[in-house]
């Protein structure tokens, strides 16, 4: 069994909080209008191949969409979060702890310019990745 730091249950043998995966479930049943256009375009390893999770529990926050691999937390934030909220940066410094790069899309950003908003995305998968490798023009056969 892994421990954090603290002493914590941690990966597969965690136990989560009973309470916020119901809250995080019954989130997936009611999904605002904003989130569902942008699930719509996650699901599924559809974007990139990337297999994101919604409204997944890391810790003791639920993040809107979160991915493995890379390790990346997407945030549709909507009237309930405000532009400086002081909790939305103590999740955010939560989430890199645990190696999580997070970004965050307003509900208008994805409602008027969800194409823009992929484009971005698709701009920090790209850099999260890691470079491939470069060949040598005679092929792998060539020596030194």
């Amino acid at each position: 069994m892994a421990l954090s730091p603290s002493g914590e249950r941690v990966g597969r043998g965690a136990v989560r909080d009973a309470r916020l995966t119901a809250f995080a479930k019954a989130n997936r049943q009611e999904m605002s209008e904003p989130a569902l256009r942008m699930w719509l375009e996650l699901r599924a390893e559809r974007f990139m191949g990337v297999k994101f999770r919604r409204e997944k529990v890391i810790g003791e926050y639920i993040a809107d969409f979160a991915a493995n691999d890379p390790k990346l937390v997407v945030e549709v934030d909507g009237e309930t979060h405000d532009i400086d909220d002081p909790r939305d940066a103590l999740r955010t410094s939560f989430l890199e702890t645990r190696g999580y790069r997070v970004v965050r899309y307003s509900n208008v950003e994805v409602m008027q310019n969800l194409e823009g908003v992929l484009m971005n995305l698709a701009a920090v998968i790209d850099e999260m990745r890691p470079p491939l490798p470069t060949l040598s023009p005679e092929g792998e056969r060539a020596k030194p």
